[in-house]
């Protein structure tokens, strides 16, 4: 009784750890966002912002490859996309394999804006680093790994 006790402390321990990081990450970028919108012009809306962090995530994907993750209509993630366009954020750029086809490639414009959150994951890996022995950062790496290829299959990268 006691073990089964134990475990579930340590799930819900396990649980609540992940979640803090995860949320932590989160809220120093809309931090970093909305700190940008009062000293200029918030272009990107909430919505915009997502979709841009998604074309990222997806390694330039296709206009259908788009809207099939966020199961979306294509005209729906044309609209979208084409915004994206029209502010600077994103391209379409030929596919050499098959003239016919476009993917969306996120512009200098948006690695910029989007620099705001890499820099500090950056930042919180190099304290990782310093405050752990090489052989605990490379487990670390280890898990994170296998959790984010091997446990994570709803979600699909290229």
């Amino acid at each position: 009784m006691i073990s089964i006790r134990k475990k579930r402390g340590e799930k819900q321990l396990l649980e609540e750890s992940f979640d803090r990081i995860y949320t932590k990450f989160k809220l120093h970028f809309y931090q970093a966002v909305f700190s940008r919108f009062q000293t200029r012009e918030a272009s990107l809306t909430a919505v915009e912002t997502f979709c841009m962090e998604i074309i990222r995530a997806l390694h330039e994907p296709t206009i259908n490859e788009f809207a099939s993750f966020l199961k979306i209509s294509s005209p729906n993630a044309a609209y979208k996309v084409s915004s994206l366009i029209r502010k600077g954020y994103v391209e379409k750029v030929q596919s050499p394999s098959d003239r016919r086809e476009y993917h969306l490639r996120p512009t200098q414009k948006f690695h910029d804006y989007y620099n705001l959150s890499s820099t500090y994951v950056q930042e919180v890996m190099e304290r990782v680093r310093e405050r752990f022995t090489p052989e605990e950062v490379a487990q670390m790496d280890r898990v994170l790994s296998i959790v984010g290829l091997e446990l994570m299959p709803e979600v699909r990268l290229k």
